[in-house]
């Protein structure tokens, strides 16, 4: 059987950036060409960057794409990369599609072209569009209606992008009808907790479903709330894994594949689904045979905490990143969420990027301000202390304020001290807020929320004790100092806002909590189900008023790394007026 050497670029990118993005496809594809690939591919939407949301319906930005890639086609061949075919995922625009009622301005396609002899030698668009969770590609592209084919050295390779590996039939079974040797995906699917292992099990039932070896070729990286965890993935016709990559890094994995010639009498016209079979030979002739490397390789997988972690410092990273900041801004309570953040704030962005804050008041204990100033001298943070009771007294005595509007005060100079030092220094401030806090409205708006990005937002507080405990034992187990101070993990949670006071004050123990919002929030779940689930009746409706009557807090925080099924923020898309009441009969 003929080979092919495949090169996969399991790379980041940032959204529209088209001149960047560009110059990395070329690094990365003269990296390919020195392993001696015979075809190179880079994942969805590479060139634009994804997701490019509203962009899409810019016919500016359309035009920009559709340029850069001719651009990128000629560029690669004065490269001397001409011979080298080579996948790119870009926006392109339907010239069939007819404007019509309920369909995007302009027919903006996600598409895939093959560049080849410095021309872009074909293209391609997603059959399969999702319209659920974080996607809305129904408001912004037209679907594509053909099966491209494409011969390289002698071997047919079919093309698809993302959902349409996930969703059955389409390209998957138009493969095989096609007869194709390799059947080769380029994706950008964002993670979330789990999603490898689903990934897997899905790439091998479409590679036995398509009888032929299939690429799952990944994003990395993050966009916004979005992370893109790599994980590319390469097995043969029976479902057996050829080769898989790291998570949560750029690679290039190269693989030696040995695939079935392409057929005389290969099929055309339209297939399955209504899909036609775009077919273009770039090259008959077989690689003349030659000694394979060994396999791929299987790059070892994290454990579900270290995944987690690591999503969340990629998050962060690509957010600053990506958006020109140099620095970080933190208020420290001493508290578990603050120093879980600043945590993976120095491993996101280095310890010295880093600035801390302590903020006591009169109610502020000392352990809290001692653990504070440990978690500092354990991490190499920057660190300083401003204290606010001279500023609470100074409101207190012109306003007199009691009970609720007391507490908030504080959380509020707080808020404001550090929006202070960040307009001042530079740093962008980052929201310590939790999961099960912001589902019930357990924060202060323009207090303990103020911030430009929520790094843990995503994070029940349970699995923020668990991620801390976590990256302590990791920094042990290397021979480093855990970050975290072990009073920090082991101390009840408290905002410290009157004297004595702690979180159960005024919500169910956490892991009884978090329980009920994983039903409720995560899985839609209603009342009369979540207390069938086996949590008291009482508890539960308290449980899912708070949520509900804290949909306006949740709107105005920042936005924070998704790593969840159902974070807050695209997935869950609720009225902040609702006059809905689970569990009552009425809507009253």
């Amino acid at each position: 059987m003929p080979q092919l050497r495949l090169a996969l670029n399991q790379i980041d990118s940032r959204v529209g950036d088209l001149a960047g993005n560009a110059e990395t496809i070329v690094r990365w594809t003269r990296h390919s060409a020195e392993q001696g690939a015979h075809l190179v591919a880079f994942p969805e939407m590479v060139l634009t960057g994804y997701p490019v949301e509203d962009l899409a319906l810019r016919s500016t930005f359309v035009e920009a794409s559709r340029a850069a890639l001719r651009s990128l086609a000629a560029r690669l061949a004065e490269e001397g990369f001409g011979e080298l075919p080579v996948i790119v995922g870009y926006l392109d625009r339907s010239a069939a599609a007819q404007p019509r009622y309920g369909q995007p301005a302009g027919a903006p396609q996600n598409a895939g072209a093959v560049l080849y002899g410095g021309e872009v030698a074909l293209t391609y668009a997603k059959h399969h569009l999702p319209n659920y969770g974080v996607f809305d590609e129904f408001r912004y592209f037209v679907p594509g209606d053909t099966m491209p084919v494409v011969r390289v050295r002698g071997v047919d390779v079919a093309l698809a992008i993302c959902e349409d590996l996930w969703q059955d039939g389409g390209r998957v079974p138009a493969a095989r009808s096609a007869r194709a040797g390799l059947l080769l995906s380029i994706n950008a699917s964002p993670y979330e907790r789990d999603k490898d292992d689903t990934r897997l099990e899905l790439v091998r039932k479409r590679a036995q479903e398509a009888g032929c070896t299939t690429a799952y070729l990944a994003m990395t990286g993050g966009q916004d709330e979005l992370v893109f965890d790599g994980d590319s993935i390469v097995v043969d016709g029976a479902g057996e894994v050829v080769a898989r990559a790291p998570q949560f890094a750029e690679a290039c994995v190269v693989v030696d594949l040995e695939l079935p010639a392409g057929v005389a009498d290969a099929p055309v016209g339209v297939v399955d689904d209504g899909l036609r079979i775009d077919r273009l030979v770039l090259s008959e002739e077989p690689v003349p045979a030659y000694a394979a490397e060994p396999a791929g390789g299987y790059a070892e997988r994290l454990d579900d905490d270290e995944e987690v972690y690591s999503a969340l410092v990629v998050g962060l990273r690509a957010y600053v990143t990506k958006n020109g900041f140099r620095s970080v801004l933190i208020g420290l309570s001493g508290g578990i969420d603050s120093a879980l953040v600043a945590a993976i704030a120095c491993d996101a962005v280095g310890a010295e990027n880093v600035y801390g804050v302590s903020m006591p008041s009169k109610y502020s204990s000392e352990h809290s301000k001692g653990d504070a100033a440990e978690l500092a001298r354990r991490t190499g943070l920057n660190f300083r202390t401003v204290a606010i009771e001279p500023m609470f007294d100074a409101y207190m005595g012109s306003l007199g304020l009691t009970g609720l509007a007391e507490e908030n005060l504080q959380s509020r100079l707080r808020g404001t001290l550090l929006m202070a030092i960040s307009n001042q220094e530079g740093h962008i401030v980052l929201a310590p807020g939790n999961k099960s806090e912001l589902a019930v409205g357990y924060s202060t708006l323009y207090g303990d929320s103020v911030g430009a990005y929520g790094p843990i937002k995503d994070v029940y507080k349970t699995s923020v004790f668990q991620l801390a405990e976590w990256r302590n034992r990791a920094a042990a187990e290397r021979g480093q100092t855990p970050p975290i101070p072990e009073n920090s993990i082991s101390k009840p949670p408290s905002a410290e806002l009157r004297p004595g006071q702690v979180d159960t004050d005024s919500l169910p123990d956490y892991p009884v909590l978090d329980a009920i919002l994983a039903l409720y929030v995560d899985r839609d779940r209603g009342a009369d189900e979540i207390v069938a689930a086996g949590f008291d009746a009482e508890l539960v409706a308290k449980t899912l008023r708070m949520v509900d009557r804290a949909e306006y807090k949740r709107r105005q925080y920042p936005p924070g790394t998704k790593i969840s099924p159902k974070g807050f923020g695209k997935d869950r898309r609720l009225p902040i007026t609702n006059g809905w009441r689970e569990g009552a009969r009425t809507g009253g």
